[in-house]
């Protein structure tokens, strides 16, 4: 059976999808890259703004419009929250929700090992990393679900409360990940900063998520591991001396999502800019060429302009290096969704164009800062050639993307790079040496 996976969203859902993948490839399938090639498709689909909905739906009925006997296997938090708007796109369409996803393998093939003995992984995560040449990093779910109440989102429906896995499967799944020859692996979540609190019922501030850390690189030899969305107010007393291991890699996203005090608490997140600033200093204390992203919602029901401009103050005074910008969709059962004092169309795309500009000066800013210096770089895939090689694009440790021209077997190796020109999206360098 030929099969096509596709995530829409988060770093969540595409590390699930890879589950599925090493699942099926380990039951005799083949991944195809093409949908057209098909005879089942999952996709793995988001709800978390109405763009991310409406490419589930785009690419759904693409998929049926190109391969009329294709099955579409739709999955992941829009199916789960809507799943009468995709059964009827047409074509031969099946709906899994959240709660039945780690079901979903044996959906398409029953006799398919969900759960595979150590000594069978490896095998099967080399095959899946030599099927792509971007695979050199592996996006790894350590807890699923959320039990925040931002009045805004979607997911807690979707994914319902949070659930961890245990540590030593997270362990094994890592190492043989980088027994495979994986170079980095990525932690997610929903609510990654509450790792472990289901498992002791504790709840408040922990010291899981830095447990959890600690513990793989104890034991695992995976080179470079990173650490995706952390929510502020999860942030444990002593996590950021966890970076003294420069395999830690320094880079974090801390989701923001307004720079006003007043929307903050509309919104219900539970985190200010004293709290905030105070986090920021603490990690730029001990992290070096920390770089630090954040998510920034603008458009929120009843925010003003002098909201919005406080909103671009503070991320002034933060100096985050990288913004992802979302102009703000009212989910229906959310409590926003509710509140009175909704913006039109107009003014949310305006105030989002001025953020993404403003965001794109701070990255230029902070890629500029390494022009001349020389660093490591991970090097995924290439995306072009002229006379002189390949072109490949990479990131560093803290997460800049690089592209150079270099051979044609530099997928998934480390390289010395002296960094040129540097732009809003990366820099553009030079290969000087192995690392």
């Amino acid at each position: 059976m030929k099969v096509y996976l596709h995530a829409i969203g988060c770093r969540l859902n595409q590390s699930e999808v890879e589950t599925m993948a090493r699942q099926l490839l380990a039951a005799g399938h083949e991944i195809v890259t093409d949908p057209s090639q098909a005879d089942k498709a999952i996709i793995n689909s988001c709800a978390v703004t109405n763009e991310a909905a409406r490419d589930s739906r785009n690419l759904t009925r693409r998929i049926h419009r190109n391969g009329e006997d294709t099955t579409v296997f739709m999955t992941g938090c829009y199916a789960t929250i809507a799943p009468q708007e995709l059964e009827g796109l047409g074509g031969d369409t099946k709906v899994v929700a959240n709660k039945d996803k780690d079901r979903l393998v044996n959906f398409l093939d029953p006799s398919a090992a969900i759960a595979l003995p150590l000594y069978e992984q490896e095998p099967i995560l080399r095959q899946f990393r030599a099927g792509s040449s971007s695979h050199t990093r592996a996006f790894i779910k350590v807890q699923d679900g959320c039990d925040n109440k931002c009045t805004f989102c979607i997911t807690t429906v979707a994914r319902g409360q949070g659930q961890s896995r245990h540590l030593g499967d997270i362990v094994s799944e890592i190492q043989s990940l980088a027994s495979a020859g994986y170079q980095e692996a990525v932690l997610t979540g929903v609510h990654l900063g509450s790792y472990g609190r289901d498992l002791s019922n504790g709840s408040g501030k922990n010291s899981h998520l830095k447990e959890l850390v600690n513990g793989i690189l104890q034991h695992t030899d995976i080179p470079r591991l990173r650490i995706s969305s952390l929510e502020p107010w999860d942030i444990p007393d002593g996590f950021f001396s966890l970076w003294e291991n420069s395999r830690l890699l320094p880079h974090l996203h801390m989701p923001l999502q307004s720079g006003s005090d007043r929307i903050l608490r509309r919104m219900a997140r539970r985190t200010n800019q004293a709290s905030f600033s105070a986090l920021v200093d603490d990690a730029r204390a001990h992290i070096a060429d920390l770089n630090l992203s954040t998510d920034i919602i603008v458009g929120f029901p009843g925010e003003t302009e002098q909201d919005f401009q406080e909103s671009l103050d503070f991320v002034r005074r933060i100096g985050f290096s990288r913004l992802h910008v979302f102009s703000y969709s009212s989910r229906p059962g959310t409590a926003a969704a509710t509140m009175a004092n909704h913006l039109p169309k107009k003014i949310k795309k305006d105030r989002a164009s001025r953020m993404i500009a403003f965001g794109e000066e701070l990255s230029l800013a902070f890629h500029q800062q390494y022009e001349g210096s020389t660093n490591g770089v991970l090097w995924e895939s290439a995306v072009g050639a002229d006379r002189h090689g390949l072109r490949w694009l990479g990131h560093t440790d803290n997460y800049i993307r690089v592209d150079a021209i270099g051979p044609a077997d530099l997928s998934n190796k480390v390289t010395l790079v002296r960094f040129k020109e540097a732009r809003s999206d990366g820099i553009s360098g030079e290969i000087v040496g192995r690392s």
